[in-house]
């Protein structure tokens, strides 16, 4: 694998010179600055230290059911937790659960025995992707218990292709994948990979934790009462410009609907990019809303990152962005609370989606035509919206459970 390695150092090369201009490049490496010193400092290698890797906020959120239910059972043990991504360290880096937190190192083989030699982990997990060589290749070899969960394969992916026979060693490096469905099982199985179990997908653990302890939020409280409430979540332009008209048509004839937007990114040019596109109606930005002003407003825009996930229980249905753009985010966050979901096309890689818009308690759109079709037929009939959002509920409920098969999977 010496091309794969020259690639990382290349890889490290190439983020290093975009730092000088790019904000989350800058993160990216400073943030590994001192990764070493700094573990020595915070991490005892003598402690029973369990070692888990998630590459982004999203495979994070997967992982904390994991992760809390091992602090649960085993208080003594010391969890060290890594992110590949500042969007997920730099929102997670406090996180109360975990003993320590830090960037995970680059792929060498350097790094990973370094790397090692401070944590000395004595089991490590992986969150559903991020194989990288040479730090698994390290850990199988000291025979550290290694796992892998939440993860899903189709037959795209490298592991299948002729020219991917040299990487898909890296899988035969897990003690067991826990793997999502039974198409993964079938695939890895063609490729000589048998030692996996069906667990399913932890975010249904996590996103019904977050309904269960969902707290009312003041201001959307005063802004949701009385109201039919559409939660558009961690939406990109091309969803707003066909939600937001739509939106605005309906409001003509439902005086009583309104918009709760949270983009998907919240810097300032971001932002007034939206706001431009609601010129024609009345809103709110809620960093800059009070209870005496906040039902001034028609729509409600979310400038902050952490709120999404509770603001759907104030939602008549949602609308999930990214479906324009390289995939649909977390849907599950929204049907918990037992409602529709909308989302645009590229929805397909998404095994939730999917199985949703077969069951009825999802809809793909591709045309502002169609949203406006969608939302109609649902927010004209309160029977149909009810079934569906039942529907929604009741495909949760019974794909709860991955957490515990996972972690009596692993000898946890």
């Amino acid at each position: 694998m010496l091309l794969y390695t020259l690639g990382i150092h290349l890889y490290g090369f190439v983020v290093k010179t975009a730092a000088l201009f790019n904000g989350k490049a800058k993160l990216f490496v400073n943030g590994r600055k001192n990764i070493f010193d700094n573990l020595k400092k915070n991490v005892n290698p003598n402690d029973y230290n369990i070692w888990l890797h998630a590459s982004s906020l999203g495979e994070f959120e997967q992982g904390r059911p994991v992760i809390e239910k091992i602090r649960e059972n085993h208080p003594d043990y010391k969890i060290i937790v890594t992110f590949f991504s500042p969007s997920g360290y730099e929102i997670r880096k406090n996180y109360k659960n975990a003993d320590y937190i830090c960037y995970m190192p680059l792929d060498t083989p350097k790094n990973a025995e370094k790397f090692l030699n401070a944590v000395n982990p004595k089991t490590v997990f992986f969150v559903k992707y991020d194989f990288w060589y040479n730090f698994l290749e390290k850990i199988n070899q000291r025979q550290i218990p290694l796992y892998i969960f939440s993860t899903i394969f189709r037959e795209n992916q490298i592991f299948f292709k002729w020219y991917g026979k040299k990487y898909r060693k890296v899988l035969t490096f897990f003690n067991r994948l826990f793997v999502q469905n039974q198409e993964s099982v079938k695939l890895l199985k063609s490729i000589g990979i048998t030692q996996t179990t069906v667990a399913g997908d932890t975010r249904f653990d996590r996103v019904c934790q977050i309904t269960r302890n969902a707290g009312n939020i003041e201001l959307i409280d005063r802004f949701s009462q009385g109201s039919t409430i559409i939660v558009a979540g961690s939406t990109w332009p091309p969803d707003e410009n066909i939600l937001i008209p739509a939106f605005e048509q309906l409001k003509a004839n439902n005086p009583n609907l309104k918009l709760i937007v949270a983009p998907h990114e919240i810097h300032q040019s971001r932002i007034d990019m939206l706001v431009e596109k609601l010129k024609n109606t009345k809103f709110s930005k809620y960093s800059q809303s009070n209870i005496d002003t906040i039902n001034k407003s028609d729509v409600l825009i979310i400038d902050n990152i952490g709120m999404l996930s509770k603001i759907y229980k104030y939602a008549t249905l949602a609308y999930v962005g990214g479906g324009f753009g390289v995939g649909i985010h977390n849907i599950l966050e929204a049907v918990s609370y037992s409602i529709p979901v909308i989302f645009g096309p590229n929805y397909k890689k998404f095994k939730e989606a999917v199985d949703l818009v077969e069951k009825g308690g999802a809809y793909s759109i591709s045309t502002q035509t169609e949203l406006n079709q969608q939302l109609y037929k649902l927010l004209s009939n309160n029977y149909l919206l009810e079934t569906t959002g039942k529907t929604c509920l009741e495909y949760v409920n019974a794909n709860l459970g991955a957490t515990e098969k996972i972690l009596k999977g692993s000898g946890f």
